[in-house]
């Protein structure tokens, strides 16, 4: 009897398991978790590298439904090359002469200092996402820039339990210049950015 009553409340557990895992639920960016990161071309003569330190935004996700929404805001001043003066220089407005042939446009980040992703969740295989539709904010533009989505985990968050922390890693590639950002395009560099981005949002109250 005592066997019988411990697997029926083991099968009532996974029943409940699966009932939240299909409900619809709304996570919140962890900041200290969620790193986007890129590498772009300098010249053809090396590859810059970096990240940005600080973002913030919300996620939606309904499994059952197979949709979900991305919201993520990046503090573009929170550039990190590992290089002070870099940093300092691609915040500006315009690079002067003779950094560029003629005046060429940087992040601006006093006129523009967020950069915003707004998207959808699409492709989903065996309740995960595989993709992201959406649209890309910076410099004052507005952009399609689909991510693809590379790894996808929901677990049992480690502090704030039985909360759920989902984790993805995604990946874009986009044309500067369509941004407005043509630094460096005068003397031929490659405008294409490749975009890494880390993610983990604990899902809320």
């Amino acid at each position: 009897m005592r066997k019988h009553a411990l697997a029926c409340s083991a099968i009532l557990l996974i029943a409940a398991a699966n009932v939240a895992a299909a409900q619809s639920a709304s996570y919140t960016i962890d900041p200290n978790h969620t790193y986007p990161s890129f590498a772009a071309d300098h010249a053809g003569l090396s590859t810059w590298r970096g990240k940005f330190d600080h973002s913030s935004g919300t996620i939606t996700l309904d499994r059952a439904k197979h949709t979900g929404t991305v919201h993520i805001v990046t503090r573009i001043d929170s550039i990190n090359f590992g290089n002070p003066a870099l940093k300092q220089m691609v915040l500006r407005d315009m690079i002067p002469a003779p950094l560029c042939k003629t005046q060429c446009a940087f992040f601006d980040a006093a006129k523009y200092p967020t950069a915003v992703y707004d998207g959808r969740l699409a492709g989903f295989v065996d309740g995960a996402p595989t993709r992201v539709v959406g649209k890309l904010t910076l410099h004052g533009v507005t952009r399609p820039v689909d991510l693809k989505i590379g790894h996808f985990k929901c677990i049992p968050d480690f502090v704030v339990k039985p909360r759920q922390r989902c984790g993805a890693e995604a990946s874009a590639t986009f044309d500067r210049a369509d941004f407005g950002l043509d630094a460096g395009k005068s003397f031929g560099m490659d405008m294409q950015v490749s975009m890494q981005i880390q993610v983990e949002a604990v899902e809320d109250k």
